[in-house]
């Protein structure tokens, strides 16, 4: 039986909902931890650069999980995986929160960046499979709306709790929302008894070409920059734009809606230029970039230029859409494959950066 049509359209929207509650728990963790930045290098006695190291460690754990993961568990039931992924990054993100040293907390941000990809994989997989087919691509954008609005709102609410507070307190907030994704998942998404339990070697082998590894490098390599920018905001909003910290969650904000902005362009860029949107968007990367140390020194400036910072998610829109055209029946590794290849990017950034500020180019 078709699992869409034994669905009403009330139990699609809960189960889309549970879904991309656990985007925007990812999207909290993720983004508020570069917010929270100088919070969590003063709480530990520790430099800028080593707390940039979490964020890379982070997205290390996501470039590991996500293929690692998707290969491991192919076997498991879609609804026993996400609500297994859901559990351990709440755990992870908890562990966070408990840390008592920096060496801790870059092993807890390193596990929680694990399940990260796949989970993403599995859920888009999962809201398409509930889905009629005229409404699949809706259902996707559905989930990745969670993700975003983590960025523009979730993170920023993070962001300035942890700023009022402690910064462990995103953490706890990003485990309990993990839990209750764990929960709400577990009691609305239906096993689908016509799933196919795919051969991990066969998705690999058709996973293995060169449309799809360039695809993959292009989010690699592109995305690098502004991870970078968002990364060490907190720091140049007070050591040069000269403006109190306080000031962090609305320049959070900022970026959350570039984002939004970007996602909705970057479908449209796609829908009207196919794969050639990719040249366009990373064009576009490269002319906000580069105006964006010349908007450092005054809080206007510097907020509209973040908003341009965001609008580059257009790049994951482009490059998601392609890995769907070339990646065959290894849909499942290329769609967590693609998160990975977001988080080298995510690496790459920081590291980058503080290889700039530590070799004395501020």
């Amino acid at each position: 039986m078709d699992l869409a049509k034994g669905l009403t359209q009330r139990q699609r929207t809960l189960i889309i909902f549970a879904l991309s509650l656990g985007a925007f728990a990812i999207g909290v963790s993720e983004f508020s931890s570069m917010g929270l930045l100088l919070d969590i290098s003063r709480s530990l006695a520790i430099s800028t650069t080593q707390a940039g190291h979490l964020i890379s460690l982070y997205a290390l754990g996501v470039l590991i999980g996500a293929p690692v993961l998707a290969f491991t568990a192919a076997r498991l039931k879609r609804k026993t995986l996400l609500v297994a992924l859901a559990l351990f990054y709440a755990g992870a993100n908890l562990a966070s929160a408990l840390a008592p040293s920096y060496g801790s907390l870059l092993v807890a941000r390193f596990c929680a960046g694990l399940p990260h990809g796949a989970y993403f994989g599995v859920a888009m997989l999962a809201a398409a499979a509930i889905s009629p087919p005229a409404q699949r691509g809706a259902a996707v954008s559905k989930v990745l709306l969670g993700f975003s609005l983590a960025i523009l709102v979730g993170s920023p609410v993070a962001t300035g709790l942890g700023q009022h507070f402690t910064w462990r307190i995103a953490f706890v907030l990003v485990g309990s929302l993990a839990l209750m994704t764990a929960a709400l998942v577990g009691r609305t998404l239906p096993q689908d008894p016509a799933e196919e339990i795919i051969d991990p070697r066969r998705e690999v082998k058709a996973f293995n070409t060169p449309q799809v590894w360039l695809a993959l490098l292009i989010g690699a390599i592109g995305y690098a920059g502004m991870f970078c920018v968002y990364t060490y905001l907190a720091p140049v909003l007070v050591s040069i734009t000269g403006v109190a910290e306080s000031w962090m969650p609305w320049v959070s904000a900022a970026f959350g809606l570039g984002s939004v902005i970007g996602a909705v362009a970057g479908g449209w860029l796609v829908d009207r230029l196919g794969f050639k949107a990719t040249g366009v968007i990373l064009l576009w990367s490269c002319v906000i970039l580069l105006v964006f140390p010349c908007a450092m020194h005054a809080l206007w400036s510097l907020c509209s230029s973040v908003i341009g910072v965001g609008t580059l998610s257009a790049l994951s829109v482009a490059l998601q859409t392609r890995l769907i055209e070339v990646a065959g029946r290894a849909q499942t590794l290329a769609a967590t494959s693609n998160h990975a290849a977001f988080n080298i990017a995510n690496a790459l950034g920081p590291w980058a950066g503080g290889m700039a500020i530590t070799g004395g180019m501020g």
